[in-house]
């Protein structure tokens, strides 16, 4: 039988997310809104990707931001207030509600902030992680670009997700006795901290919301003061939104 994974996404409180990308998205000027466009644009983007993966069931996202519960579930996922427990303790707490939904399903971690993925890379981990799962392994994570952190992380049918984010998790989840999957996903790995980050994820072909992020900052549009930048939570996309454009990219 073809394996479908339960993917729980945790997504920050947008203010404090992604600190070190502060800047990022309006030339260094460091001007909150558009932080915050750039932030939930990495989100969109992942989450988007995540929903039309074939190979994935349902998607919960775990977050206390508004913003994140406004834009997330029209993509069709589900939100979950963030239990305030810390990012391993909020997947935690989205795989139990998983599990007390289907005892018997796969569950994923994946992080946020992944705005070059495709569904196709999902797709193709999910398959490797079945062809793993078949041999006995428990476990299976990808490592991020740089490989010490992880982007996604995948439990058999079943088994306890174990997540071991922060830091060094890459290590710690070998450690933990995870095996890493197999294949080249360049979009699954390349995560985004740094502006740096986010350049090289442009390259690769980044989704609809990023790339509206990255074509105000190239447009001249981030000047501190800007009425594009000047927001509350119902107007942070303003007239750059590309939601009405929903198909994946493959």
């Amino acid at each position: 039988m073809t394996l479908r994974v339960d993917l729980v996404v945790p997504v920050k409180p947008l203010p404090g997310a992604k600190t070190r990308l502060r800047g990022a998205a309006d030339g260094g000027v460091g001007d909150l809104g558009a932080h915050l466009r750039l932030a939930l644009a990495l989100a969109r983007d992942t989450v988007h990707a995540a929903v039309s993966a074939a190979a994935v069931r349902d998607v919960v996202v775990i977050s206390s931001d508004p913003a994140v519960a406004l834009e997330a579930g029209p993509l069709g996922a589900e939100v979950v207030t963030d239990p305030g427990r810390g990012l391993n303790g909020a997947l935690r707490h989205g795989a139990g509600i998983l599990r007390s939904r289907d005892a018997g399903s796969a569950i994923g971690a994946l992080q946020a902030d992944l705005p070059a993925l495709r569904p196709s890379e999902l797709d193709d981990a999910v398959a490797r992680a079945a062809a793993l799962f078949a041999t006995g392994v428990q476990r299976v994570f990808q490592p991020d670009e740089p490989g010490t952190g992880t982007t996604l992380l995948i439990a058999a049918p079943g088994l306890d997700l174990a997540p071991r984010f922060g830091g060094a998790s890459a290590a710690a989840h070998r450690a933990s006795g995870a095996v890493v999957l197999p294949g080249d996903r360049p979009g699954l790995r390349r995560d985004v901290d740094t502006a740096a980050d986010l350049d090289a994820a442009a390259v690769l072909g980044v989704g609809d919301w990023t790339r509206a992020v990255i074509a105000s900052r190239d447009g001249g549009t981030h000047r501190r003061g800007h009425p594009e930048f000047i927001c509350d939570v119902g107007c942070l996309f303003g007239p750059h939104d590309p939601g009405a454009k929903q198909s994946p990219r493959e």
